[in-house]
């Protein structure tokens, strides 16, 4: 295995009608990493995403994914690479039952070219890929769930179905927005072992996050940022007693967030 990181972000930024949405922001993820990117509305966490996954070109700065230059690419060219990401506001094919909804990215060219399904080509054997991974990710395979339309599945589902579709992909980089969002103590408590489950496999991982409880039990390292820039990274307990980082989050370096 490689020692160069897997991802190298160099000095990105991004202005919106004069607004600098990211400024001269560098970021690297180093393989088996799980890397959080926090920081108040408006910071610029969700441009990053989409730098990154080629929804958003930079100004200036590049996005290097395993060796490849990526900054500019289309976002299908960069999961074709390996680098893909769910939506912090889901994106199924609801009119699709669930299973349904990762026949799509099974039939793709790099699904074929990583062993991602197997059959020679019979629907019948991606149909059963599919299951397979729903069933990886916490959908009860003897259940109807996952024959049921993505339109009326909960958002703890809905969650799951975005990292089924990532990982029908065979990633090696999954970019999470904000996958504990809306979800209920019970759920975050039963996703918690599943990332764990995709680091233990050899994928990296980004998870922009709010839940911050959650997301420090996972992560290997913090960025924040605030404004569109970096204000700081290291391990999470470390930062989060920065006081650039306590006025980011509460306007005054006296407030402590409880975090643990």
């Amino acid at each position: 295995m490689s020692d160069e990181p897997l991802l190298i972000v160099d000095n990105i930024s991004k202005t919106f009608g004069g607004v600098a949405a990211l400024s001269m922001v560098s970021l690297q993820v180093n393989r088996g990493d799980i890397v959080g990117v926090i920081g108040p509305n408006g910071s610029g966490k969700t441009t990053l995403v989409n730098a990154i996954s080629g929804f958003v070109k930079p100004d200036r700065g590049k996005v290097v994914f395993n060796g490849h230059d990526i900054t500019g690419w289309h976002p299908h060219k960069i999961a074709d690479i390996g680098l893909t990401r769910t939506f912090q506001v889901m994106r199924p094919y609801y009119s699709l039952p669930a299973f349904k909804n990762l026949i799509i990215p099974l039939f793709s060219p790099r699904a074929k070219r990583t062993g991602g399904w197997r059959g020679g080509g019979k629907m019948g054997s991606r149909d059963t890929v599919a299951l397979d991974i729903l069933e990886e990710i916490g959908f009860e395979r003897d259940s109807y769930v996952p024959y049921k339309m993505a339109s009326s599945l909960p958002t703890g589902y809905l969650k799951r179905l975005e990292l089924a579709r990532c990982l029908a992909l065979r990633p090696e980089l999954i970019i999470c927005d904000e996958v504990f969002s809306g979800l209920s103590m019970s759920e975050m408590a039963s996703m918690l072992p599943l990332i764990e489950k995709l680091q233990m496999e050899g994928i990296s991982l980004i998870m922009v996050e709010h839940r911050l409880r959650e997301l420090f039990r996972l992560a290997n390292r913090v960025i924040v940022l605030n404004f569109g820039c970096k204000i700081a990274e290291g391990f999470s307990s470390e930062v989060m007693e920065l006081r650039e980082v306590k006025e980011a989050y509460f306007g005054s370096e006296d407030e402590v967030l409880e975090y643990v």
